[in-house]
């Protein structure tokens, strides 16, 4: 029977490539229809792509971190006999946590073997065999990526990082994707940083009359998790926009327009296993205290755990992080674009400080905020933060 040819869909809001995570299936072993074949990472999320048809896999295309454009080849099937080709191959709506299998490495069948010339020498230029020499590499060890087998100076590279003591680590997935965004948002955005320090003393009392109240003392434990700051903040922040709408800002670099939104989705900045993503909280102002701070549990436990839809991780306008405990003094954090501000917020300890010319002490914690300095000044920036800061030291102005 004619073998059948699976080619790369279109993984959703118009992919021209993917990138390979993890095949879940090796050439040679047997497959349901609908069954899953491959993680492909788009620019939004991992994709669980399933086979489109029963039968054995004759070759997979595609090493873990190798881009495949969409249409291009991705596996040939043997079809059983009582299957026919289903429709066009499928994805999985959700995101997949590239944890729950280690990848499976594609072959194109057999083992492939170490290419020789026909007097039996391993194939490699003079100048690749001297590299070899010098590195102390026996190239009949090696496995050429050159053309026919031919080994290149890449792969002398590959196995002298590859000695005692050092191990290879690829950057691929959403690693690769948090790379590239980090290094495309530093290159094109000047950044603007600024700190300020916030007297979060009755804020700080706030939420301990708020967690008592809402636990029942001693029943605590049995109640709703305990509030942190980040919703104080999230909450608070919705309200300061209102008066500066050029801070929840898209820049729009394709039409050269600024987009200037009147409802605030916040990112919230959640460290992964598989590195950090932004979940969103949708239409802050839509929420009290309550809802918001289950909704911010809700959107990074979901993240965490690599169960997180498309949609829940694109269209914030404004993103706050925080590193709890580890929050440290001063932060720069780098902006999420195409958004122009990011909130950082730091550690909460106490410190003496002159308040009405005697010292006393108080709970401080610092704000470090970015933002984009071509369309954000310097003033508005700091104004927009001090408005920040006026609220969170009085609370009771959050709710009013």
């Amino acid at each position: 029977m004619k073998p059948y040819i699976m080619r790369l869909p279109d993984l959703g809001e118009g992919t021209v490539s993917s990138e390979v995570i993890a095949w879940k299936v090796t050439a040679g072993d047997h497959i349901k229809e609908d069954a899953p074949l491959v993680e492909m990472s788009t620019e939004k999320t991992v994709v669980e792509v399933l086979s489109p048809v029963s039968g054995r896999v004759i070759s997979l295309n595609g090493q873990p971190g190798e881009v495949i454009a969409v249409g291009a080849e991705l596996a040939v099937f043997e079809i059983d006999d009582a299957a026919s080709p289903g429709p066009s191959p499928s994805a999985s709506a959700t995101s997949t946590d590239t944890r729950s299998a280690p990848p499976a490495q594609p072959t194109t069948g057999a083992s492939t073997p170490i290419i020789t010339a026909k007097d039996g020498r391993v194939m490699a230029s003079p100048a690749t065999r001297r590299r070899a020499f010098e590195a102390g590499i026996d190239l009949s060890n090696l496995r050429g990526s050159g053309p026919q087998g031919r080994i290149v100076a890449l792969d002398i590279e590959r196995a002298r990082a590859a000695g005692p003591g050092i191990t290879e680590i690829p950057v691929i997935g959403v690693r690769r994707l948090i790379a590239q965004r980090m290094a495309e948002a530093k290159r094109v955005a000047p950044h603007f940083a600024y700190v300020e320090e916030v007297d979060v003393t009755e804020l700080e009392a706030l939420r301990e009359c708020l967690n008592a109240t809402a636990g029942g003392g001693a029943t605590r434990a049995s109640a709703a998790p305990s509030l942190t700051y980040l919703p104080f903040v999230v909450a608070a922040l919705a309200q300061v926009l209102r008066e500066f709408p050029q801070c929840n800002a898209y820049y729009d670099e394709k039409r050269n327009v600024i987009l200037r939104f009147s409802a605030v989705h916040a990112g919230i900045a959640t460290q992964t296993p598989d590195g950090l993503k932004v979940p969103v909280v949708r239409d802050v102002a839509s929420h009290d205290l309550q809802s918001l701070a289950a909704e911010i549990r809700r959107v990074s436990d979901t993240a965490r755990s690599g169960r997180a839809k498309r949609d829940e991780l694109a269209g914030s306008t404004i993103t706050v992080t925080s590193l709890g405990k580890l929050g440290g003094i001063v932060s720069t954090p780098i902006l999420n674009l195409p958004e122009v501000a990011i909130i950082g917020i730091n550690k909460a300890v106490e410190r003496v400080v002159v308040r009405d010319g005697a010292m006393t002490i108080r709970r401080m914690m610092n704000l470090s905020s970015s933002f984009d300095h071509r369309f954000v000044d310097g003033y508005d920036a700091a104004a927009m933060i001090q408005a920040l800061k006026e609220k969170l030291e009085h609370p009771v102005d959050i709710f009013g």
